[in-house]
This record gives structure tokens, C-alpha cells and sequence, in this order.
């Protein structure tokens, strides 16, 4: 029987027991959770569309007594209204019905979308045999690929779709042909072309975006909205579609220029200097790495060796300490993976927050990076404070082992802007004073909002003093040297107008899908694609 008492994964009594977690307690609890998520969902949409309890929260709003409450308690109770009119709470009874239908279809939808990614992500590995086809990789990328194959019993050196194994192929490798292959496997991942995955119509997430759109679709109409992408601005400080289309739109024809002058420099380059006469997806990352190197007289893997994992952190928990008045230690906590680490965060010797820190890639893994909450900051029954706790997790290349000597991760500079941009997330939502657990950290904060505090620390990782005291090269123990940051100064904007013109790219796609493409018509996603 897997209950709480016998299957750790399923006991929320307080901070999960990850020491006491087994492989055998994994698949019952994924089983259990797929089988009673509809009853988690129809909970949480009953709870939204409560007619007495969002009546009370109106009374609350329309009493004398709310000019009196704390700004935090206003705020509840106005993100309260929200929530329940988008919960469906104004409904009639049977449109109410439908609705519950629609969140439980979505949630199950969704849940089985990550999971096809997920799972076609940790399915693919491809074995290279011959070192000679690794010409232009990065030493530890190498030590890492052979790794990764001895741990499956192995010769040679084994990639994946993770991003720390996968990308330094397209950044790095000569092999033209080895790029093709690992950029084509990560492109068609999760698809109906994903023919070098061992479950192609299993995990093959057409249908499934194909469902999702009509079902958020469905749901604004019920909501009394036009699109999806109005239910999805509601709680967010944009005003409206029509603004950020517009918004994104004069981006785009500001940046498009820079862009079109950035991809010409490049296929000029990768045709005079790299001898690729037409430059493909797969040789893109490779011929601006090359750019880059002849242009600014550096290279990534350079500056990577001056970045190695304990200096960094070290480097940013004294920056924090320093900036917030803290102190960051070691603490204790069961853990999900020998990797993963705990500490707390003090001032003035009292319990502020704590956070696990999560850096490395491994097979099973999410990939990319991200902040999640364990728990929030709230005022206890009693008068005490529950301290908050905080998830920091990024996919970063992980250590290895070579002539059995243990050596440090090395990350890239953009790796450490990542790890900062996490970490302000984490203080966002450790460092509160807010004790309202609804309103506290992250919580209640507009999600086009909270990129405040992470975007703020990134900058930290181009200024001087802070440099100097989060770099070592790995083999002299030296800072990183002035010339070099320079170099760096004046390639923080390569590329600029392709990046921007890309980004822009993934905001139109995404704002189309919800305001004006109708799952119902013939139009395939792909084709809005396209045309964006």
C-alpha cells in the first residue's frame, strides 16, 4: 500500500524526505499522482467557483473596513476577485459544469505535454566513437561525454539532449555532420519528426498543443473574453494583446535591421573563412562562435576557465552578503541527489530563509533553469514566522573525473548570468518582510513583474570588482585579467540584433496562438509559424 507513511513521496506533512526516497516509491507515486490529479483539479476549481466564499471576499471589498487593512491584506483580497471571476465563479451552473471539464482535460493535457518532453529528452544518447570526430570540443565537454558513457558501460564518448551535453557540439565542433545530427535530434524532440526516438507516436506533442489551444480557447469564451491571451494578461501588468503585439512589433522592425546585418557578417564569414558555402541552422552558434573569436581575439572556452564552480558561488554569496546585509552558511537538510546542496540565510544571527541549490544537468533531469518555492513566509498561529525556502535549480555541466582526480564544473559567462538570474528570484522570495504567505516572496507578484530582481542581479556579472572576486583559472588560480574582461565588454553586444530579433520571434508566436488563430480552422500551428 503506498500512503503517506509508506511512500515518503507522498507525505506533505512538512519539508520533503528525500533521503527517504527510493526508485521502487517513483512509479506508484507518479501512478497515484496521474490517477488523482481530476480530483486535485475539480478541488481547486470548486474552491474558485465557491458562490459563499466568494461572496464573503466581496463583502470584505465593499465593507468600511477595507480602507483599514494592510496594503498586503488589500491585495489578497483584490487578487482573490480576480481569481475567483477567473475561476468561473460568475458562471451559470451549467456553463460552470463545462469549465470544470476544461481545467481537468487542461491539467491532464498539460501534465502529459512535459512528460513527452521530458521523456524523449532523456531518451536520446548518442555514442561517438571516434575522438577524431570531436575535433574543436572543449576538454571537459569531452571528459564529460567520455563520463557519461563509462557510467553506461560504455566506449567512447556519450551525448544527450541536456543542454550542457548537446550545445557545445553546435558551438564548437568542426564536425559539421555531428552538428547536423544532435541539432535535428534536440529540434524534433517531443514531435511527429522525431523518428530517433524510441516512442515517436507516444511522445509526440502535436495532438496535444493542438488541444490545448482549443481548450484555453474555449475558456476564454466562457469567461466572456475573446481570446486567451486577454484571460492570460489579466493578472499581469501588460494592458492589453493589442499592446504587447504592438510593442512587439516595433521591437521587431527596430531590431530587424541589426539582425538582417548580423546574419550577413556571418554567412559572409562562414563562406570566406569556414568554406560553408550555405549556412544551415546546425552551423549558425558554430560560425558565430568563429566570428566571435577572430573578432575579439577570445574565446568562450577561455574565459570558461576562469569561472570554475566553487569560485563562483563563493563570489555571489558574498556579493548578496555584502549588498543585503546577510550571511549565507551550510546547512542540513535530506537532499534529492548527492549534488545538491543546503544553506541558510541569517541576519543578524536570526533565520531569514533557506534554499537547495541544484546546478548540475543529469539524466532524468528538467532541463533549462529555474526558481521554485518550497515554502512561503507567513505569520504563525502564536506570533511566530515560518521562514520561507526556496528551490534553486540549473542544468549546468557537471563535474568530472579525470586520471581519478575530481574536477571543478567550469561554466560558461553566461551559465554565471543564469545562476545570478536565479538567485534574485530566490532572494525575491527568501528575503521578504511581507508576512502574508499569499502576497509574500513571489507570490501575488505580476508575472511579467517578478523578472525584476533576477534581471537586476545579472548586471552584477559584468562589473570589475564583482569579477574579481568570483573568478580563478583553473590551473594558476588567477582572476580574471583586465585585458580579457575588456574583450568581454566590447562582445556583450554580438550578434545583439539576431538575439533580440529571436526572442521577439517566440513572444509573437506565442501571442498569436492566443488572440487571433482559431484551433478550429484549417490553419496548422506550424503554418502560424511560419508566417511569424
Amino acid at each position: 500500500m503506498n500512503t503517506a507513511t509508506s511512500n515518503p513521496l507522498l507525505d506533505f506533512s512538512g519539508l520533503p524526505r528525500f533521503d527517504a526516497f527510493k526508485p521502487e516509491h517513483v512509479t506508484p507515486a507518479i501512478e497515484q499522482y496521474n490517477e488523482n490529479q481530476p480530483k486535485v483539479t475539480e478541488f481547486w476549481t470548486a474552491l474558485s467557483q465557491n458562490e459563499a466564499l466568494f461572496a464573503k471576499y466581496k463583502a470584505l471589498r465593499a465593507s468600511a473596513d477595507f480602507v483599514n487593512l494592510s496594503p498586503a491584506r488589500k491585495k489578497i483580497i483584490e487578487n482573490a476577485l480576480r481569481d475567483f471571476r477567473l475561476g468561473g465563479a460568475e458562471l451559470p451552473a451549467a456553463k460552470k459544469a463545462r469549465f470544470a471539464d476544461i481545467q481537468e482535460q487542461h491539467a491532464a493535457v498539460s501534465t502529459r505535454f512535459s512528460e513527452n518532453v521530458l521523456d524523449a529528452t532523456n531518451d536520446y544518447k548518442l555514442l561517438v566513437e571516434n575522438e577524431a570526430e570531436l575535433a574543436g570540443l572543449p576538454d571537459d565537454v569531452r571528459q564529460a561525454a567520455r563520463a557519461a558513457a563509462e557510467k553506461d558501460g560504455k566506449q567512447g564518448w556519450q551525448f544527450t539532449l541536456h543542454f550542457p551535453s548537446y550545445f557545445p557540439i553546435l558551438q564548437f565542433a568542426d564536425n559539421r555532420a555531428l552538428r547536423e545530427t544532435i541539432y535535428r535530434a534536440s529540434s524534433t524532440k517531443a514531435s511527429e519528426m522525431g523518428t530517433v526516438f524510441s516512442e515517436l507516436e507516444k511522445w509526440d506533442n502535436t495532438s496535444n498543443i493542438a488541444t490545448l489551444l482549443k481548450l484555453r480557447d474555449e475558456e476564454a469564451k466562457l469567461l466572456d473574453y475573446r481570446n486567451f491571451a486577454e484571460v492570460s494578461l489579466v493578472p499581469k501588468m501588460a494592458q492589453s494583446p493589442e499592446h504587447v503585439i504592438e510593442f512587439l512589433e516595433d521591437l521587431a522592425r527596430r531590431a530587424r535591421p541589426y539582425a538582417e546585418k548580423d546574419l550577413a557578417e556571418v554567412r559572409a564569414f562562414a563562406k570566406d573563412e569556414l568554406g560553408i558555402d550555405t549556412l544551415e541552422a546546425w552551423d549558425l552558434t558554430y560560425a558565430s562562435e568563429k566570428l566571435r573569436e577572430q573578432r575579439y581575439a577570445f574565446s568562450s572556452q577561455e574565459v570558461k576557465e576562469y569561472f570554475p564552480e566553487p569560485k563562483v558561488v563563493d563570489g555571489l554569496f558574498k556579493l548578496v552578503q555584502t549588498l543585503f546585509s546577510v550571511t549565507i552558511a551550510p546547512d542540513s537538510a535530506p537532499v534529492w541527489h548527492p549534488d545538491v546542496r543546503f544553506y541558510r540565510i541569517e541576519r543578524e544571527g536570526k533565520l531569514v530563509g533557506q534554499f537547495y541549490l541544484d546546478l548540475y544537468a543529469r539524466s532524468g533531469k528538467s532541463g533549462g533553469a529555474w526558481m521554485d518555492d518550497a515554502r512561503g513566509r507567513r505569520l504563525e498561529t502564536g506570533g511566530a514566522v515560518q521562514t520561507p525556502i526556496a528551490y534553486l535549480t540549473c542544468n549546468f555541466t557537471p563535474p568530472a573525473t579525470v586520471d581519478g582526480k575530481l574536477q571543478p564544473s567550469l561554466f560558461t559567462h553566461d551559465e554565471v548570468t543564469t545562476l545570478f538570474h536565479e538567485f534574485g528570484h530566490g532572494l525575491h522570495h527568501m528575503l521578504t518582510q511581507v508576512d502574508e504567505i499569499a502576497v509574500s516572496g513571489i507570490s501575488g507578484v505580476e508575472w511579467d513583474a517578478v523578472e525584476l530582481p533576477s534581471q537586476f542581479m545579472e548586471n552584477f556579472c559584468w562589473e570589475w570588482d564583482v569579477l574579481q572576486n568570483m573568478t580563478a583559472h583553473v590551473k594558476t588560480g588567477e582572476p580574471l585579467p583586465r585585458a580579457l574582461y575588456d574583450k568581454m565588454l566590447a562582445a556583450k553586444n554580438f550578434q545583439s540584433g539576431m538575439q533580440t530579433l529571436r526572442q521577439v520571434e517566440f513572444s509573437l508566436i506565442d501571442m498569436h496562438l492566443h488572440y487571433d488563430y482559431d484551433p478550429a480552422s484549417q490553419q496548422s500551428v506550424q503554418e502560424l509559424i511560419n508566417d511569424v
